[in-house]
This record gives structure tokens, C-alpha cells and sequence, in this order.
């Protein structure tokens, strides 16, 4: 397919941004006009060739995207303005960083982006917003939409010099304190009992991702919330996507246990990468969540030659497992132009603030230091 095609020549591809992925989000009914997120994606063609494409969509609301700008719409509410709808080029409810602009060329991508706005224009959105692009893409996005504004999650890479052979050695590399804490916290999951067992691709049978989705839905009651992906959403996952998924179900009883929380993590195979999804729990467990979400996870990682496993938006607990601070990126513009001036002051002093903030967690790493 065109698109897959072209995502795959970007510098920094990952499966979310694949048609099917896309696609899947819009049939299910996740993605749609009904639910806030309005399909407006652009394409650019040469001499009948696809050369560009964005997947954009018209917001409503600011629900499911990850970069909070929930204070830019109070404001304009506050002065009288509508900030909804706005133009927003991100993948629904993932924060997983990569390519957005999708292009083979520097022409290419500048005529995408002038197509983007004109779209903004032509639906009186109240402004741009490209979510979670790489650094390879900020120059183009920066010339458009003019604001960056920072953002940090925490990723676990495998040392380029000396990498970790398995979990255990990966342990070993902690600090004393950190490593006794996950020692403990994966022997307390252990003497409840219990065990997992990891499923890929067609692995995962329907009626596993029927399990899976009952405690992804069962997360979101818990926070008083709505889950933004259905079943059916899952299910086309599994059918059009099936190397692509990984899931660890938690069990009492050993491997033909009853399942009690599973944990879906994505997998890049062609670049090492996964990426933590979804999670959810039938019981309480302590210290389950962090066997299901990270440890398994990254021992699997380890012990299948990946190199980088992400963790998802925020959390600082996340370094006490390993996973470092990385930097995200966004851009944004905003169309009435004494808003876009202050959001452009308001940016360079959160950057300022984002910056400090990475050097001080990177001041208390969880590994140790040489020698120690």
C-alpha cells in the first residue's frame, strides 16, 4: 500500500502510523466525527504518486491526545473565543513519538503543510497542533506552525557498549536500593502465586482478546473514565496487525492458570523497539502492575534482542525500573494572533522549566555509578 510504502521511507516509522492502524481506529468507531476526532487527512500527489500524508483529524475536545492544552481552551472560553474545533495532526490516544509528516521530500512536506492549513482555514479551526513528531521533522513543523513545546517520557534503551545479556544482568546494573526493591516487588507477585504466560501475532486468540479487553475496560472504571478503543477495534488489531502485538496474561495456577490481568505491549521487530500499551487487572496484587507492565516486558525485550522498549506518557516511577528520561516534541499555532503570542511565552518558559527538569532526574539515575 501507498501509505505503508511511504511511512516506511521516514525517519522515525513505528506501527501506529501504519494505514492499518489508522484505518482500524476509524472503522471500530474509536476515531470519528461521534466521538470528537473528525478524519481531515491530507495527501499530496506527484504526477498520480504519493508524495505526502498526514493524518489529521478535527477536534472537539482535547480528550485522548496527551499533550494537555485544557488552559488554552479555558482561556479563550474566558475572553469569548472558541477554541473548538481545532486541527490536530496526531495517532488517537497514543503517545508513542515518531514520524507524522510523511513525505519524500522537503517539497514535498512543505506543500503537506500547506495543505494542512488550508484545511485549518477552510474549517475555522482555531489553530495547528502536530503531536509527538521526531526531531528530524521539527524543522518543517517549527516553520508552520511556529510554537515547540516540550514534553518528557521515560524509555528503556540497551547499552550500545557492553549490552545486557538478560534481566538479571540488567538488575545488576542498578543501584543497591533500586535493585532490592524490584527483587521484592517480583517476589511478592510470585508468592501470590503467580505466573505468566506471553502470547504473539495469532497467539493471542479471540478469546484472549476478549480476556485482554475486560481489564483494559476494567482500568478505566477504576479511574472513573471511559475507555477510548472497543473490542472490535482489538479484534481488527489482531486480524490486520498480528506481528505487531505482544500480550503477557497473568495467571494463578501455573500456565493453564486462570488468567487474572494482562498486559499488551506493541512490537517494531524491523527497529527492536516495543512500546507499552494497555493493561488491566480481574483482582488486586500488589506489585502486579509492575510485573506486568515493565518487568516481564523488559526481560522479554532482553532475551528477544530489543534495544528500546517505551514506557508511555509520564511517570517518574518509571525510572526506579530503569527507563530514562527522553524528550518529546509538539508544535503548535494558534490563528488569532495575540493568543498565539502569549501560548508562544507561556512555551518558552515551560521549555525552560522542561530542560531543568530532565538534568535533575538525569542527577538521580537508578544505576550504578562506575565502581560502586
Amino acid at each position: 500500500m501507498a501509505w505503508d510504502t511511504l511511512l516506511a521511507a521516514q525517519a522515525q516509522p513505528t506501527p501506529f502510523m501504519r494505514h492499518a492502524y489508522l484505518a482500524a481506529l476509524h472503522a471500530s468507531g474509536c476515531a470519528v466525527a461521534s466521538t470528537g476526532w473528525a478524519p481531515r487527512f491530507v495527501t499530496v500527489t506527484r504526477h498520480g504518486a504519493l508524495v505526502a500524508a498526514a493524518p489529521a483529524y478535527l477536534k472537539t475536545h482535547s480528550y485522548g491526545e496527551y499533550v494537555f492544552d485544557w488552559a488554552w481552551a479555558d482561556a479563550y472560553h474566558r475572553h469569548g473565543l472558541r477554541y473548538y474545533p481545532k486541527l490536530l495532526v496526531a495517532v488517537p490516544f497514543t503517545p508513542v513519538p515518531g514520524s507524522r509528516l510523511l513525505a519524500t521530500d522537503a517539497a514535498a512536506r512543505g506543500a503537506l503543510l500547506q495543505g494542512l492549513q488550508a484545511v485549518a482555514a477552510h474549517e475555522k479551526a482555531s489553530g495547528l497542533h502536530v503531536l509527538f513528531h521526531p526531531e528530524a521533522e521539527s524543522g518543517a513543523v517549527a516553520d508552520a506552525a511556529g510554537l515547540v513545546r516540550q514534553g518528557v517520557q521515560f524509555h528503556w534503551q540497551q547499552q550500545a557498549v557492553a549490552p545486557w545479556p538478560d534481566f538479571e544482568a540488567f538488575l545488576a546494573s542498578l543501584a543497591r536500593e533500586k535493585r532490592k526493591k524490584i527483587q521484592q516487588e517480583r517476589r511478592r507477585v510470585a508468592e501470590a502465586g503467580v505466573t505468566f504466560t506471553a502470547h504473539r501475532g495469532h497467539e493471542i486468540s479471540d478469546e484472549l482478546w476478549r480476556f485482554f479487553h475486560g481489564c483494559y475496560t476494567g482500568t478505566y472504571r477504576l479511574h472513573h473514565s471511559k475507555p477510548y478503543l472497543n473490542l472490535e477495534f482489538f479484534r481488527a488489531m489482531g486480524r490486520a496487525m498480528p506481528a505487531h502485538w505482544l500480550l503477557f496474561v497473568a495467571r494463578r495456577g501455573g500456565d493453564g492458570g486462570t488468567p487474572i490481568a494482562a498486559s499488551l505491549v506493541a512490537l517494531d521487530e524491523a527497529r527492536g523497539a516495543a512500546f507499552g500499551r494497555y493493561w488491566g487487572a480481574t483482582e488486586y496484587i500488589p506489585c502486579l502492575h509492575f510485573e506486568a507492565c515493565y518487568y516481564q516486558p523488559l526481560a522479554w525485550c532482553l532475551a528477544n534482542g530489543y534495544t528500546r522498549f517505551e514506557g508511555g506518557a509520564q511517570g517518574e516511577h518509571k525510572m526506579a525500573r530503569g527507563l530514562m528520561p527522553a524528550p518529546t516534541r509538539s508544535a503548535h499555532w494558534l490563528a488569532h494572533p495575540e493568543f498565539n503570542r502569549a501560548v508562544a511565552d507561556y512555551l518558552a518558559q515551560e521549555g525552560e522549566g522542561i530542560a531543568a527538569y530532565i538534568d535533575e532526574l538525569h542527577e538521580h539515575s537508578p544505576f550504578r555509578h562506575p565502581g560502586a
